[in-house]
Order: structure tokens, then sequence, then C-alpha cells
């Protein structure tokens, strides 16, 4: 990524994710659907192809939401003992709905967090 010469005020990495907007300027939206980010900010213009989020967030979105989803559900059948059916009709919306939710707003975050530290791909010096 190249040195960012615009002068605006820092964006909250967090406040970027949850919003899902510009880590530059806060006010465009980062994601062209629900994932896939757009190729610059309609704001302020900031060009989009630094972003390399990788595998990152699928690994946080899987320690997560079956962290979350699972313990609930054990919880839930140790506690009152509901039939299947009740587990597939509550847990399934739940584990989809939080897993998108999840998805978006930590991909989000990943990329607000490698705008801010200026995050780049290693490069090996030679000598």
């Amino acid at each position: 990524m190249t040195e960012d010469k615009a002068k605006f005020p820092p964006v909250d990495p967090m406040k970027a994710a949850l919003s899902a907007s510009c880590p530059r300027c806060g006010n465009g939206k980062l994601f062209d659907g629900l994932t896939k980010p757009k190729q610059r900010c309609a704001s302020c213009g900031l060009d989009y192809s630094f972003i390399d989020a990788g595998d990152g967030p699928a690994i946080f979105v899987i320690l997560l939401a079956d962290l979350l989803v699972v313990g609930f559900a054990v919880w839930v059948e140790l506690t009152y003992q509901p039939s299947v059916w009740l587990h597939i009709l509550v847990f399934a919306p739940l584990g989809v709905g939080l897993t998108l939710w999840l998805m978006r707003t930590l991909k989000a975050l990943l990329i607000a967090l490698q705008y801010r530290h200026n995050a780049a791909p290693g490069v090996i010096d030679r000598g």
C-alpha cells in the first residue's frame, strides 16, 4: 500500500467495521454486495486495491460462531431438552445469520486495521 496523502480525521476501526464503511473517511460503503469490496470509495476516492483480508475473517467466524451457537445449543439441550426439530428451527437460522453478519463485520474490521497500520505484503530484502 502506498502512503496516503489525503487529510481525513482518523476513523475508529470498530466504527468502520460495524458500519462497513470506508476506513479512511468513514462515509463511503466498503462492500459491493455482502463481502465483495468495491473498487474505490465513492465518497473520498480511496483505491481499495490494497485490500487483502485473506482467510483471517473466515477463521475468526468459524471460531466465534461455532462457540456461540454450539455452546448455546448445548446449554438449551441440557437445560430444557427440546425436540430435535426445535433445535433445527432455532439454531440453523441463528447459525446462518450470525455467520453472515460476523463474516461481513470481521472482514471490514481487518480491512480497517490493515489501512490504519499501513499493512502490506512482506518483502524479502536480498541485500
